[in-house]
């Protein structure tokens, strides 16, 4: 009998020393869970933004079905620059998100003209952008085009000029509805790259 009682107490204490461990397994796999999600949540939600490319628009740069990494930060500490590729909130449905380059930037003076863009800026210089550090020098903008813009005004274009709806035809974009710049591609992995702001002959 004391045998059988033996056993019986050795079985119990064995079982709450399990359940124990497990206990505290759970508790630490639980805190580990809560600081990571304290860090990605703020990470994905107010730093950067996945964005999946639909359309032809930005081709050759920029292909269908590629990832993209969006930098949701930069834009929140300064204004966006002549040449950064965009995220933004379509300004006829705020619910569609387009990916276009920035052309144009607030109070100056964007012309397409003869297939090509003009900028007057605001200190009055007019000039012929140089596109060539991210289009083929064939590339003909197409269409017949001059903007004013306002204080809060962004002139966008697709990079497939021939084939991008942008503000040659719904017009500029209010600096509200711009979402991020785009900061790297991700997938393919073939075609991993960081994007850098291009540098004109002229910064504003």
């Amino acid at each position: 009998m004391s045998i059988f009682s033996r056993n019986k107490v050795d079985y119990t204490e064995a079982s709450q020393s399990l359940g124990k461990r497990v206990l505290r397994s759970a508790s630490e796999l639980l805190q580990v869970a809560l600081i990571v999600t304290a860090i990605v949540l703020p990470i994905r939600y107010f730093l950067v933004q996945p964005f999946y490319v639909k359309g032809a628009s930005m081709e050759p740069n920029f292909e269908d079905k590629q990832y993209l990494i969006i930098d949701e930060i930069t834009y929140r500490l300064r204004e966006p620059k002549r040449g950064e590729i965009c995220v933004f909130r379509y300004p006829n449905d705020p619910s569609q998100f387009f990916i276009k380059r920035i052309i144009g930037l607030p109070g100056e003076t964007v012309t397409v003209s003869g297939g090509h863009v003009t900028i007057t800026t605001l200190d009055g210089k007019t000039e012929t952008l140089d596109e060539s550090a991210y289009l083929a020098s064939t590339v003909v903008t197409a269409g017949e085009k001059s903007v004013t813009l306002g204080t809060d005004e962004y002139f966008v274009m697709g990079d497939n000029r021939t084939n991008s709806l942008d503000s040659r035809i719904f017009g500029p974009v209010p600096r509200a509805n711009i979402v991020g710049r785009v900061m790297l591609r991700g997938w393919p992995f073939s075609t991993l790259t960081w994007f850098e702001t291009p540098v004109y002959k002229f910064q504003n």
